[in-house]
């Protein structure tokens, strides 16, 4: 069945190939969010960092359409990997630099990257590029690097991927999970990006990439080439408070649109670095994988692994508060583990069966949402909730349309919510959500003249809600 459904897929995507050529992203005239033909974007991603240098063409392009199929928009790789990807060559023997010179790319190598970036085209899927993983600048977290950029060799290697990919429907992530260590290393990225628009042109949609719980308005919020401002909330604790990170982008100026980009992965251990040695000796105890590389003692891991359950709560945290979209992890996804690969992160399950697990489902119901109720309306508004709305999972995150046609209101733990319905103009009809998988409850009709309180019909963790108020003169 889900073969007939990808194939199909791809026929109806090669029937309508002239309208579904996409074309470049811009920025909404109100700042808030990306767009296409001034018609609005909703980012829904997926950490893809290994595509390019671990796949073959057929298992990448199965990724790809499996993706599409699921509702995804973007999906954000790396083209200089992070997993030692200078020095070991992608499936087919080819390295992406010549010498280790940005100057010098592999015509061989970047064949292959155009062939997925036309894939990604005719499914609707943008491509997020990270032209380099942050290791290969100098940062104050080495990684397997080596270190080959300067401001001279960033341009010319920026210029280059601008001209190469100027027509396709990219977007540029400068940084790579590093933070900037000094002056001298933002030259270097402003002097790539600078590059990359001389390259692309003036549509070039670019941002920039940080380490755990940072953000690219540290550095570049005032840069002009800054499109949008990306955060990663990190992999640290679950209940993130995510909405302190979209509140405080919602209010700086010049105002830009902003979005998690590395929220907490599905799957991948709750601080996985206080387990892990990464001094070049065993990285892990006997036992604590198999002979596969699975994870065989997930009790090792003491603090547990992020669910499809932390995925929602905050994805609905962050797009309530105002991003303008969400991107989803998944730890076997984003390196692409195989049984008997070694891993940077050991894995639950392989990437062809964790394409598969409850947290990309979810993504496909958040999707589906606001297929029927547009987030460009969206307005970030707690005042409409009465009941104390806490902190951790206790937190109520709450958004209207700025006409207040409908109004969205998430309880993570499925708590009581007590609503102010003044605001609508006539009847309020209530439904429940379940962010799980996308099924609607009807509750009732409320008048707007009083508040009224609202109980989800289940509590607890992995129980979360979303209450759906619209005006009743607006409802389909």
């Amino acid at each position: 069945m889900q073969k007939n459904k990808i194939k199909l897929l791809i026929i109806v995507q090669w029937l309508l190939l002239p309208q579904l050529l996409l074309g470049q992203l811009h920025i909404s005239a109100n700042h808030r969010y990306l767009a296409h033909n001034n018609k609005p974007f909703l980012w829904i991603g997926d950490t893809a960092w290994e595509l390019f240098h671990k796949l073959n063409v057929t298992d990448a392009e199965y990724y790809l359409e499996t993706r599409a199929e699921q509702g995804f928009t973007v999906i954000q790789a790396v083209i200089l990997s992070e997993n030692n990807g200078l020095r070991t060559p992608n499936y087919y023997g080819e390295r992406p630099l010549h010498n280790l010179n940005p100057e010098t790319p592999n015509e061989a190598y970047f064949k292959q990257i155009d062939r997925l970036i036309n894939k990604a085209e005719q499914l609707g899927l943008y491509m997020a590029l990270l032209p380099t993983w942050g290791d290969k600048v100098k940062s104050n977290r080495p990684g397997q690097g080596p270190v080959i950029f300067n401001k001279e060799n960033a341009y010319t290697y920026g210029k280059y991927l601008g001209k190469r990919y100027q027509n396709k429907p990219v977007i540029w992530m400068l940084g790579g999970d590093r933070n900037v260590a000094d002056t001298t290393v933002v030259a270097i990225w402003k002097s790539m990006a600078t590059g990359i628009q001389d390259g692309m042109g003036s549509n070039a949609i670019i941002s920039y990439h940080p380490a755990g719980e940072s953000s690219s308005s540290h550095w570049f919020h005032n840069e002009s080439w800054l499109s949008f401002n990306s955060y990663q909330s990190g992999h640290a604790r679950p209940y993130f408070p995510v909405y302190n990170f979209a509140s405080y982008h919602y209010s700086i100026q010049p105002l830009k649109p902003f979005i998690d980009v590395e929220p907490a992965y599905e799957d991948i251990p709750i601080r996985f670095w206080d387990f892990i040695r990464w001094d070049g000796k065993a990285k892990l105890p006997n036992q604590v994988v198999d002979a596969d590389g699975f994870i065989r003692n997930k009790e090792y891991f003491k603090q547990g692994y992020f669910t499809d359950y932390d995925v929602r709560v905050h994805a609905y945290w962050n797009i309530l508060s105002g991003a303008c979209g969400y991107t989803y992890g998944n730890n076997a996804i984003w390196q692409f583990f195989s049984a008997g690969d070694s891993t940077a992160i050991p894995c639950l399950y392989d990437w062809k069966t964790a394409l598969h697990r409850p947290g990309a489902k979810s993504m496909s119901a958040l999707k589906n949402l606001f297929e029927l109720r547009s987030f460009a309306k969206l307005v970030p508004d707690t005042t409409m909730i009465l009941s104390e709305y806490g902190k951790d999972s206790t937190y109520i995150s709450a958004a209207r349309a700025n006409d207040y046609s409908f109004a969205l209101v998430y309880a993570a733990i499925g708590q009581s919510l007590r609503i102010d319905l003044t605001g609508f103009k006539s009847t309020v009809r209530a439904q429940w959500y379940q962010p799980k998988d996308g099924r609607f409850l009807y509750i009732g009709e409320y008048s707007n003249r009083c508040p009224t309180t609202f109980t989800p019909p289940t509590q607890g963790r992995d129980q979360d809600w979303l209450l759906v108020l619209d005006e009743k003169k607006h409802f389909k």
